[in-house]
């Protein structure tokens, strides 16, 4: 893809875009997103990324029964509902932490409300002066989710041939889903572990076309930096340390999960601090000059010369709403705690982390998407900062676990806020919106669904229950996250073991990457760069996950080389990469629509009788062999639509 981005709708084109029946829509889509994820998220561990449906919902409704809607509408629609789905996304990881832990017996309103609104606040207001740094200037961040939306919009908007190509491509993706999470005929992970010696190895793919697809959009140098990563955590640190560990009567796939789960976790989350920090120390000059643009905004006002689309929310309407924010912040932590002093801790603390991950979780969705952003490791550092400062000023017991998970809550929250509204900026940014219209959106689709979101939690919790049952019968919501800060706060304010030995080693890995890259690379202008960030993400995902967007990036690498052994112009060669685009777009439309409609099923408890057999068979490793067969299958598709000549249809 070419650095340099021509808007879709050109700046000096003025196309209806914050009206009333997109703003209305979205913010039904904000809150219907908001409580589906919820629901799924506590229930599976997962989240649904909602820009990509929310955007087909929004043409089938304003194009296809209202008969108007125009590219913009639609963009902003998916804007605001994406908000509720990233807002729900920060609060099930840390909220239900306060209930499995005992600290609360309810899920208390304003409290819970206040987080919400407070980190979703944050992330907005922190990410618009880091929007020229993180969207412009940094060119190896792709934005693949981004893209995909972008194109499924245009194609939308163009209709003939790319709709139908990208349409087909959703129909690919979605039918793979629906055999796969409904009918049960393809396994979602095809894996295995076995000795090698005293170690264990663990090798293993998510049969996932949309991971495929996200791997062609970052290209091959980002899927092969991530895929690194994961070598290092599974070809290298997990057999090592699964040599001194007890295995008991774990099969080795078993345990090569708990491995991961018990120390990889912690050995990525270090990478991902230094990387962080060192991404920060980077784009700081471009940082530093968005501030300065927001100041100068509130001192003079809008610049009247500015581009259609390179206006931003005011400067005054921006220091406002943070405002705002901090304020609620900081009440919430004395709603929790009761103690003036403790707030005026955690207060500073909350902020220093807020702004930190911000900008971090911005950088890690335009290398990955959001779908693939590690936000529960982001949570786990500030667990452990909030935590290791409240314990070196001597607090202990309820008192500390309360004020390091109501940090733990607006941060992550914040995150997962900034890192949607810096995806949805990039979606602008490709089909030509107007950046203020889209900000505003955001500060909406933040505020409205905040207030729904303790009474679904309260629901959720007396309806099933979440970490126990809530009565006899019942399947509990295991709410994963929850569970996992609730252990790491009562580790740390009680008793139990957190892994600092597992951060250090990772923080050495992120600095060595840092050096090669800064003194051996770099210097020699090399093609092939040792991002740290990448590599620090790859790190910590599982390696089932990096493996298809290795095998989509792969694709992308062919296709490259295809295109010059023929002889294409750079125009040809964008053709063709575009054509592949469009398609692995459409895949990654249908999984996410698809996905949604199995989280519906999640919810009524559907099975499809007769397939246990068959999955079962011999194991289930005749189950894989087809899954994968199936799998590559779409590997295939994507090469054959993406390398076809340019002048094909």
């Amino acid at each position: 893809m070419s650095d340099e981005i021509k808007p879709y709708v050109p700046p000096g084109k003025i196309l209806p875009e914050f009206t009333f029946q997109a703003v209305a829509l979205g913010l039904l889509l904000s809150v219907i997103m908001c409580a589906a994820n919820m629901y799924v998220g506590l229930k599976a561990g997962m989240t649904v990324s909602a820009a990509i449906p929310a955007s087909v919902i929004s043409m089938g409704i304003l194009r296809g029964l209202m008969k108007r809607g125009t590219i913009l509408e639609n963009n902003i629609v998916h804007t605001i509902a994406s908000s509720g789905e990233s807002l729900a996304a920060g609060i099930i990881f840390t909220v239900p932490a306060l209930v499995v832990a005992g600290l609360w017996t309810e899920f208390k309103f304003w409290e819970t409300t206040l987080i919400a609104l407070s980190g979703g606040l944050m992330g907005v207001t922190m990410m618009i002066p880091l929007r020229r740094a993180m969207i412009i200037e940094q060119k190896e961040l792709k934005y693949p989710e981004g893209v995909a939306c972008a194109e499924v919009l245009k194609a939308g908007d163009r209709g003939g041939a790319e709709m139908k190509g990208i349409f087909s491509a959703l129909g690919f993706g979605a039918l793979f889903k629906a055999l796969q999470s409904i009918v049960g005929v393809f396994v979602g992970t095809a894996e295995t572990a076995f000795r090698a010696g005293k170690a264990v190895v663990m090798v293993g793919t998510d049969v996932s076309p949309m991971l495929m697809a996200v791997g062609f959009i970052v290209g091959w140098e980002i899927s092969l930096l991530i895929f690194l990563g994961g070598a290092i955590s599974h070809l290298v640190a997990i057999p090592l340390l699964s040599m001194g560990m007890d295995q008991g009567d774990q099969s080795n796939l078993d345990f090569a999960w708990a491995v991961w789960d018990e120390k990889i976790r912690y050995f990525g989350i270090g990478a991902m601090v230094i990387a962080g920090i060192y991404s920060i120390l980077k784009v700081g000059a471009s940082i530093a000059a968005g501030i300065k643009t927001a100041i100068h905004g509130i001192r003079h006002g809008e610049d009247p010369d500015a581009l259609r689309t390179d206006r931003s929310i005011s400067g005054k309407t921006l220091i406002s709403l943070f405002l705002v924010a901090l304020v609620a912040s900081a009440v919430v932590d004395y709603l929790m705690t009761g103690s003036l002093l403790t707030t005026s801790v955690t207060a500073p603390v909350m902020f220093v982390l807020a702004f930190f991950f911000v900008a971090v979780a911005s950088y890690i969705v335009g290398l990955v998407g959001s779908s693939n952003s590690p936000v529960s490791g982001m949570t786990i550092c500030t667990v452990l900062v909030t935590a290791g400062l409240l314990l070196l000023l001597g607090y202990t017991g309820t008192s500390g676990m309360l004020a390091t998970l109501g940090v733990a809550g607006v941060v992550c929250c914040a995150a997962c806020t900034s890192g949607d509204i810096c995806q949805d900026l990039k979606i602008g940014q490709i089909v030509g919106a107007t950046p203020k219209k889209l900000q505003l959106g955001e500060v909406l689709g933040t505020i409205i669904p905040a207030f729904i979101i303790a009474p679904i939690l309260s629901l959720l919790h007396h309806a099933y229950g979440i970490g126990t049952p809530a009565r006899e019968g019942v399947d509990a919501l295991k709410a994963p996250q929850a569970n996992l800060f609730a252990k790491l706060t009562e580790g740390l304010f009680g008793t139990g073991e957190i892994g600092w030995t597992m951060v250090g080693w990772g923080a050495a890995v992120g600095v060595l990457a840092i050096v090669i890259d800064t003194w051996v690379l770099e210097p020699r202008k090399t093609k092939f760069r040792l991002y740290a960030m990448p590599l620090a993400v790859g790190m910590y995902l599982p390696w089932t996950v990096t493996f298809p967007m290795l095998f989509g990036g792969f694709i992308y690498q062919l296709v490259e080389k295809r295109s010059a052994k023929a002889g294409l112009s750079e125009a040809e060669k964008q053709k063709v990469i575009h054509r592949g685009l469009l398609f692995g777009s459409g895949l990654v439309a249908g999984e996410a629509i698809m996905g949604i409609l199995v989280a519906v099923l999640l919810v009524m408890n559907m099975k499809v009788p007769g397939l246990t057999a068959w999955r079962n068979l011999s194991g289930g490793r005749p189950v894989e062999l087809v899954s994968m067969g199936a799998f590559v299958g779409m590997m295939y598709l994507l090469y054959r639509k993406a390398s076809k000549s340019p002048d094909a249809g």
